[in-house]
């Protein structure tokens, strides 16, 4: 990891968000397992709107896995090399290379240890300070949530790059509790989690996808090709 002083110039941050930055890095970074519960919310930018939920087990090095629960079971699950996406109902399961996919989780690779905020963001605010989840106003002295704004390395006001910007929300113990990722026509992908638990014995097969019988397998990759 880069040292701090050579972050803070590479980023041009400022010293507010570097200390949150480097708490929400420290709270993750040893933690080989997580598990949460999430909340997920897209917005196509013209009025749909589309709301999951499920269960989310990341795993170093750079492994992750959504089981979506509601309203339709679904998974998509990167084993470190590929991404898996299956919908039991549609008996298809779609494979890409990692290193290909353009997915919109890729700003939460920093829970599983293959990334961290200085790589993926160009630079990087404090936006905004939040109370803690819930209804009704906090009492004086509570401890508020603070949100992180990174602009994505890859992202200038000129090109055509869908990832704009993206927020991370943490709490005063330095957890994530949301994510919101702003896409290119307005487009946006909310998450919220919550119930983390850390350093779980999680079986090495639950990072593994095996096909059922009978699923047939798109390579997206081999399907771009034949459109074009």
């Amino acid at each position: 990891m880069l040292t701090i002083a050579l972050v803070a110039a590479t980023l041009g941050d400022t010293p507010a968000a570097n200390a949150v930055r480097r708490a929400l890095e420290a709270r993750y970074r040893h933690a080989t397992t997580l598990k949460a519960a999430f909340y997920e919310r897209y917005s196509d930018g013209k009025g749909g709107i589309q709301a999951e939920s499920g269960t989310v087990y990341f795993s170093r090095p750079g492994r992750m896995r959504w089981e979506y629960e509601s309203p339709e079971k679904k998974l998509f699950l990167v084993d470190g090399t590929n991404v898996w996406f299956y919908v039991p109902a549609d008996r298809t399961a779609s494979r890409a290379k990692l290193k290909e996919s353009s997915d919109w989780r890729t700003p939460l690779a920093l829970l599983t240890g293959k990334a961290d905020l200085s790589h993926l963001c160009r630079s990087i605010e404090v936006s905004e300070a939040k109370a803690e989840l819930g209804a009704g106003s906090p009492a004086r002295g509570t401890p508020r949530n603070t949100v992180l704004r990174c602009t994505p390395r890859s992202s200038s006001p000129d090109s055509g790059d869908l990832l704009h910007e993206v927020d991370f929300e943490t709490d005063p113990d330095a957890r994530l509790v949301r994510v919101v990722i702003r896409e290119a026509g307005n487009a946006e992908t909310e998450f919220r989690f919550g119930n983390w638990e850390e350093n779980l014995p999680l079986p090495e097969a639950i990072f593994h996808f095996a096909p059922p019988p009978g699923v047939a397998i798109v390579i997206e990759a081999e399907l771009a090709g034949a459109i074009r």
